[in-house]
């Protein structure tokens, strides 16, 4: 056996050739479906298999069954949209203040104050809409299934990305910006909203970002709190029409919410870039004249 053969063999990862076929093997196994889908939104046709050329007939054009013009659809979307916005509103600088607190506080109240916040994520989606559903119908009853549950609900669950991008980003500034701040004459209070804040927008626009995207496509807890046609939101509208004939505007109302959640999730990247570029101007320019970076 050759002798090159005999080295991949013994290490098939060290050619980063490879590792870049199973990479865009992945991406287009997983974005494949979703071109597709994306396509067949803009079909003139009525068909899910077979293309009939561009039109804009699914978006607005039909005056009977596009996305603004279906009564069902224009809610869903509506409702999903509503629901994204106030969810955020809600999740985001609650988490903020959470992701302070735990960052501020010391000992064990830190670490069960944590644990608590992360709760979310070790427990399965299904078992937390079906405590939530349970909540509402039987102990707060005043709020009951709707809207109202879907936000609070979304809004519990969601909670947990701010708080850990707040703390890494907590991590990555340190300390040493807002001591400054004190040492010059500042409050811990102005500390906070003129150097900290500022320091943190990179992590609050990331957060509004993945609390939209993620809201706005959750299907598990949006439909166990759910209460008839008026709150039904995209997802549980594209499920329930998986039981009947597919409507061809559906690929469109779901191509209106991809692109949604692709903005905000862009959004947030790239305020997170240039975040990450100014820090290393700044510890560039600091490192010449000798002072200490910060979170170093």
């Amino acid at each position: 056996m050759p002798r090159r053969s005999l080295g991949w063999l013994k290490n098939p990862w060290a050619r980063a050739r490879f590792l870049w076929v199973i990479g865009l093997t992945y991406i287009a196994w997983t974005l494949l479906p979703v071109a597709i889908a994306v396509a067949f939104s803009f079909n003139a046709g009525k068909s899910q298999t077979a293309w009939q050329g561009f039109s804009l007939t699914r978006w607005y054009l039909d005056d009977v069954s596009s996305v603004w013009q279906d009564d069902s659809l224009r809610t869903a979307l509506l409702q999903s949209l509503k629901l994204s916005g106030l969810a955020v509103l809600i999740a985001v600088p609650i988490g903020i203040a959470f992701g302070l607190a735990i960052d501020r506080w010391r000992g064990r109240t830190s670490r069960g104050a944590n644990m608590v916040m992360l709760f979310s994520f070790i427990t399965p989606e299904i078992a937390v809409a079906v405590a939530l559903f349970l909540y509402f119908t039987q102990l707060a009853t005043v709020i009951g299934l709707g809207l109202k549950a879907q936000v609070l609900g979304l809004s519990m669950y969601e909670m947990a990305y701010p708080v850990i991008i707040v703390q890494a980003r907590l991590l990555s500034i340190g300390k040493e910006y807002e001591e400054a701040a004190m040492d010059l004459g500042a409050s811990q209070m102005q500390a906070l909203r003129r150097v900290l804040l500022p320091l943190l927008t990179p992590a609050i626009v990331a957060s509004v970002g993945i609390v939209f995207a993620t809201s706005i496509d959750n299907f598990v807890i949006s439909q166990r709190l759910s209460i008839g046609a008026s709150t039904q939101t995209v997802p549980i509208l594209i499920y329930s029409s998986a039981r009947t004939a597919p409507l061809p505007s559906l690929n469109a109302l779901a191509t209106i919410t991809l692109f949604a959640s692709t903005l905000m999730i862009a959004v947030a990247g790239l305020a997170l870039r240039s975040a990450s570029r100014r820090e290393r101007g700044s510890a560039a320019a600091t490192a010449k004249i000798g002072l200490p970076v910060a979170g170093g």
